[in-house]
């Protein structure tokens, strides 16, 4: 089961809701997965109840998780969703990742050589 990690630079349930999101497009949570109730839920991330629907509703918004009223919430099916939000979240993290290098004033050759020295990227 995943475990929550969280920080003070944004709302509680924002980072439930960021961190479920990382979890099904890695396919650490299956699509058609059934989540544990909001109560059991909460109970494993820490949080209160109330915290837990909201980050379940913002999933919800997004498309990536769907509720049956009678039987619970599941992971979306929809490959094509998971792939697109899956694009989405590493565009967000390459541009913050550029921010920073912007920021560090590095060249283009420094960037790519610190890359190559701490291991590349997965082909």
């Amino acid at each position: 089961m995943i475990k929550f990690y969280f920080n003070n630079e944004q709302p509680i349930y924002l980072q439930i809701a960021n961190q479920l999101k990382l979890a099904i497009v890695t396919a650490e949570l299956l699509p058609g997965e059934k989540l544990p109730p909001v109560r059991d839920f909460a109970a494993i991330a820490q949080v209160n109840p109330n915290t837990m629907q909201r980050a379940l509703s913002e999933l919800e918004e997004t498309g990536l998780i769907y509720t049956e009223r009678t039987s619970g919430r599941y992971v979306t099916t929809n490959s094509d969703h998971i792939r697109r939000c899956r694009e989405q979240l590493a565009r967000s993290k390459i541009a913050n990742f550029l921010d920073d290098i912007d920021r560090l004033q590095l060249s283009r050759h420094d960037v790519i050589k610190l890359i190559e020295q701490i291991g590349g990227i997965h082909d």
